[in-house]
């Protein structure tokens, strides 16, 4: 993006491809056949929608305007932004060191959007790094609505359903930037790389991590997002020739100290022989 392909175009490529994947697995077995309570669609359409059309959407369009590094920074906002919307979805306490953990955590975020702003081909890179944001907003939403449904339900079928009703909201958006794609002018490693993140970056990880969700709490496997700006760093200083600054050094500590303070917080040493 966006030297072959636009950013809703690319999701619509994405999330088509991955949802006939999903539902090949219908012809897998009568195991995967099971209905679905009245009362749990409306979940799998929000999770669709904020899990699969608005997660995919925001967060292309905002790689598009910024750097994969403030990308992946910024995502690690996610288990915080989880851990404040199960505060109000579960009416939970919030104590001191998991305030202090979210301040922290949210500061980082804006001082790298803010003081660590550069220029890419689209402009300024806050743009995008607010749209990245509200990417990890809507991602937080679907982890910690969508695991219910991984109690009562197969993975597989959950999933499969979130992205049928994600494709039908992208399909509107995507549609356009879809039709003006020059396949012609594609050499054999852009094929290779669109395939790569339809494939493993988009299939393999949504089969995962709902399989994780199976076992796991949303935090936990939000909790992960910890080693993606590790590998976008390494990768990005490597063959992208990004930079890793000192503002973008500070902000990712005070991100990493402020999700390890509210997710896990000061745990109290046991005292022997009480």
């Amino acid at each position: 993006m966006p030297r072959l392909i636009e950013p809703l175009g690319f999701i619509l490529i994405r999330v088509g491809v991955v949802t006939v994947l999903f539902w090949l697995s219908y012809l897998g077995g009568a195991r995967f056949r099971t209905s679905i309570a009245r009362k749990d669609w409306p979940k799998l359409i929000l999770g669709g929608l904020f899990g699969v059309a608005l997660n995919q959407m925001l967060f292309f369009s905002g790689l598009n305007l910024t750097f994969p590094i403030h990308a992946a920074l910024i995502m690690m906002s996610t288990p915080l932004l989880i851990t404040i919307i199960s505060l109000f979805m579960l009416r939970e306490r919030v104590s001191p060191v998991k305030a202090s953990g979210l301040i922290l955590g949210i500061g980082g975020a804006i001082l790298l959007m803010s003081a660590g702003k550069e220029i890419t081909i689209t402009g300024s890179s806050t743009a995008g790094d607010l749209l990245v944001l509200a990417n990890a907003a809507s991602y937080a939403i679907y982890l910690v609505m969508i695991k219910p449904l991984m109690q009562q339900y197969r993975p597989i079928i959950v999933i499969r359903w979130v992205f049928f009703f994600g494709f039908l909201m992208v399909l509107p958006f995507g549609a356009g930037q879809f039709a003006t794609i020059n396949w012609h002018v594609f050499a054999f490693a852009d094929y290779l790389s669109v395939a790569f993140i339809v494939v493993c970056v988009t299939f393999f990880t949504y089969l995962w991590n709902i399989y994780a969700l199976h076992i796991l709490s949303p935090t936990v496997a939000g909790a992960y997002i910890y080693l993606q700006p590790i590998f976008a760093a390494a990768i990005s200083i490597a063959f992208a020739g990004e930079h890793l600054t000192f503002v973008k050094m500070v902000a990712t500590i005070l991100i990493f100290t402020g999700v390890y303070l509210a997710n896990f917080g000061f745990k109290p040493r046991s005292s022997k022989g009480q």
